[in-house]
């Protein structure tokens, strides 16, 4: 820090312990010098030479026949006027950038100007601020923040712009000239000057000064942000970091105290001047998609206006699919019922999708009536943003006000292109299952029809098949459609078999009866073992007729083929699912072509969608040999959700 010295006397000021301040001298005091709360006891003479404010004060207080003399608002109070009072007795006075400011302001007050005497206290300090204060990067900074406590005069005399000047002058310099010691939280290296014509032998980022102005005041900071960014020299990508770095010091984390009023105003304002400040450029990619959803996050919470709030989410859609799920977590108010705003999360996913031009088929458009900004969106972005869209949906769906509407809405948000997978949706569905025990049974099969089953890996196909919160259909579906991806090329080459389809038709019909008994609407008997034998029968003649027709070499493939698979399955399967695993198989018989159809349209028949799961023992690896139970496995279901 720069310093400069006036003055060679020794400081002979003393004081009483109250607030009466004297010289030792052996001359009496002449003049009594009031300055706020403080009495100064000096002498006329050397203030007389230094001061035209003083000297005009002292001959009108010996007009009116007093030694008392009053002086009101000086700028810095007491401790100011008391640098210039050892001033004028040319005692030792010690300048640096945290007094020097408010010197200036006061000797301005006081007349100390060159009229009154050559070098006199104003033309010093105008040479240490030129040869010192505005050659040092931080003794800019420094006294520019001690401006603010010193208006109007400080503004007046061009302190505050010349310090900014001064700062956005050394902030643009070629990083390549600057040395490495200028910034609060950095090594400080022996110089504290910006030498742009030697080169330092550190490395320095591009953004080495926006830590060092995070201190400032955000009307301070405002301005000499205007300052750099008028130069031109400075890249979007590097104003984006000081914004970020100050709303990070200035912006606290905590949802609460976002939401405390005491506090609001301060927030608002903050936040104005940093959406006010942001690149002109709306496409640029030099800010992160997290920053915003940041401060829309603060927007949200503290009220700040739609303005601002449409400000950001234009800035927001370009780059929603870098985003992460936990940027996309912003609390909601009142009088909304969900922890998280989903709502608003919706708006962004669609107006990402208009600005992309893309339909929920996955088709590009051509948006002619309306401004389109340049978001270089490709099929990447779209699988990005998809991903991300699903693990949302998991996120907000342990959220028991999240209505099935909404939940609907943001899952049927993407395109069905996007979503080539769709494991993260089942995780959604499943949780939100869990979390919501009591729904309905045709909003259970709303939500779960925006699963496709085919598009399920294996390990999510094992496990929505064990899933006993899942509609009793959708079961059904996983397991006819692994049934179909293990069996390969086999199951092509093999012949229809309706007797599978016929099987899933009639297991239908069984469940939307078994409901029927749930809701007390139909009191049915249970089967007896020897209508479970005639079932049983009757399907094996329906594989045996034919097989009657098909070649030995079909029959032992589709036997071999089918024992394998069973198996595998069987050792992964709850019981439910084993129940239904094993009636596909009946016969030893794929589902290929036709039979499929038939299957899943038998599937699609069917109105029913418990959620419970059968408790039958565990069944033989023959299924036409195995034993009925003496009671129905409908009479023993009961629900784990």
């Amino acid at each position: 820090m720069k310093f400069m010295k006036l003055g060679s006397k020794p400081d002979a000021f003393q004081t009483d312990g109250s607030d009466a301040r004297y010289v030792l001298s052996d001359l009496p005091s002449d003049i009594l010098i009031h300055v706020e709360d403080a009495r100064f006891y000096l002498h006329k003479f050397p203030l007389l030479s230094k001061s035209s404010l003083l000297q005009r004060l002292i001959i009108e207080a010996s007009q009116n026949g007093t030694d008392e003399v009053v002086i009101q608002d000086i700028p810095g109070g007491v401790k100011t006027f008391e640098i210039c009072a050892k001033f004028c007795y040319g005692m030792v006075v010690t300048l640096n950038a945290h007094n020097v400011v408010a010197a200036r302001c006061a000797a301005e007050y006081l007349g100390m100007t060159e009229d009154v005497e050559k070098s006199n206290l104003i033309f010093k300090i105008e040479v240490f601020l030129n040869s010192g204060i505005f050659r040092s990067w931080k003794d800019s900074i420094i006294a520019l923040q001690t401006t603010d406590a010193l208006l109007p005069w400080s503004e007046e005399l061009k302190l505050v712009g010349r310090c900014i000047d001064s700062i956005a002058t050394k902030a643009t310099v070629n990083p390549s000239n600057v040395m490495w010691s200028y910034t609060y939280n950095r090594k400080s290296a022996s110089s504290d000057e910006i030498v742009e014509a030697r080169k330092s032998s550190q490395a320095v980022p591009k953004d080495w000064w926006v830590e060092d102005l995070c201190e400032l005041d955000v009307d301070l900071y405002r301005r000499v942000m205007v300052a750099v960014k008028s130069r031109g020299r400075i890249p979007s990508d590097v104003i984006g970091e000081a914004l970020k770095a100050y709303a990070a010091r200035w912006l606290p984390e905590c949802c609460d105290t976002l939401a405390d009023d005491a506090y609001s105003e301060a927030y608002k304002h903050l936040l104005e001047t940093i959406i006010w400040l942001l690149p002109s450029d709306k496409g640029s990619s030099g800010i992160s998609c997290g920053f915003f959803l940041k401060l829309l996050k603060v927007t949200v919470l503290i009220g700040a206006g739609e303005l601002l709030k449409e400000e950001l989410m234009d800035r927001i859609v370009l780059q929603l699919h870098k985003a992460s799920v936990n940027d996309l977590l912003i609390p909601s108010k009142p009088p909304a019922q969900t922890v998280y705003d989903v709502q608003l999360v919706q708006t962004l996913i669609s107006r990402y999708m208009s600005h992309a031009g893309v339909a929920q088929a996955g088709i590009f458009l051509n948006n002619l009536d309306q401004e389109m900004f340049e978001t270089n969106v490709d099929s990447e972005s779209l699988l990005a943003l998809c991903k991300l869209v699903d693990r949302y949906i998991a996120e907000v769906a342990s959220d028991p006000n999240l209505s099935v509407s909404s939940f609907v809405d943001l899952a049927t948000s993407m395109p069905e292109t996007a979503r080539p997978t769709h494991d993260g949706l089942y995780t959604a569905i499943d949780v939100f299952l869990k979390l919501h025990p009591g729904l309905p049974k045709m909003e259970k099969r709303k939500i779960s029809s925006l699963m496709d089953v085919k598009k399920l890996s294996k390990g999510a196909c094992i496990h929505a098949a064990q899933n006993d919160r899942l509609p009793l259909r959708v079961v059904v579906q996983v397991l006819f459609f692994e049934q179909l991806r293990a069996a390969g090329a086999a199951a092509a080459a093999a012949t229809p078999n309706v007797s599978v389809a016929r099987c899933m038709a009639r297991l239908a019909e069984e469940e939307e009866e078994d409901e029927n008994w749930k809701e007390g609407r139909a009191l049915l008997e249970p089967p007896t073992p020897g209508a479970l034998k005639k079932q049983l029968g009757s399907l094996k003649l329906g594989v045996g007729d034919h097989h009657q027709g098909a070649g030995d070499d079909g029959r032992r493939l589709v036997a071999r083929s089918s024992s394998v698979a069973n198996q595998s399955s069987r050792l992964s399967l709850s019981s439910r699912s084993r129940r239904i695993f094993d009636r596909l198989w009946i016969g030893g018989a794929k589902l290929p072509g036709e039979a499929a159809a038939a299957a899943a349209a038998a599937v699609g028949k069917g109105s029913s969608d418990t959620s419970g799961s059968s408790q039958s023992p565990r069944s033989s690896a023959k299924p036409l040999e195995s034993k009925s139970s003496s009671s129905s496995s409908r009479n023993r279901r009961y629900s784990v959700s």
